[in-house]
């Protein structure tokens, strides 16, 4: 553990995954259709790169030319996921999205950590777990 007496005063505010997709305005398309996000603009002709929001989450997808999806299970198939995003309410969140059609591929699922999981797979194959902390 590091000595808080040479601990920063610099506070992290948050994380902003960066997901390399073949296609920016289907993926971003679908993030705002089936998982609730939004976004005001595309950069780049034809579109390259977006920036998704929804709260204070914020996943921006790229595409710099030649690539491919590449999801962490891509790389080793025992990756848990590529995003966890922190949720106050699991049960409405699975609601709302599975009735736009997301792909969940585990859960609801009490974990041996003490939260409440699902994870749902995007239209990249993009793993994506949103947890709910049960600790009390």
């Amino acid at each position: 553990m590091a000595d808080p007496a040479t601990h920063s005063t610099v506070k992290l505010r948050s994380i902003s995954p960066c997901f390399l997709v073949e296609d920016v305005v289907k993926t971003a398309e679908y993030y705002r259709d089936v998982l609730g996000f939004q976004f005001d603009r595309y950069w780049g002709e034809p579109p390259c790169f977006v920036i998704l929001l929804r709260d204070s989450v914020e996943i921006s997808l790229s595409n710099p030319g030649v690539c491919s999806p590449r999801s962490n299970r891509n790389v080793h198939a025992d990756a848990p996921w590529d995003a966890y995003v922190w949720v106050d309410d699991l049960a409405a969140l699975l609601e709302e999205v599975r009735s736009k059609g997301a792909k969940i591929i585990r859960g609801p699922e009490n974990t041996f950590y003490d939260t409440r999981e699902i994870e749902i797979e995007d239209c990249n194959g993009y793993v994506i777990c949103f947890g709910h902390d049960t600790s009390g």
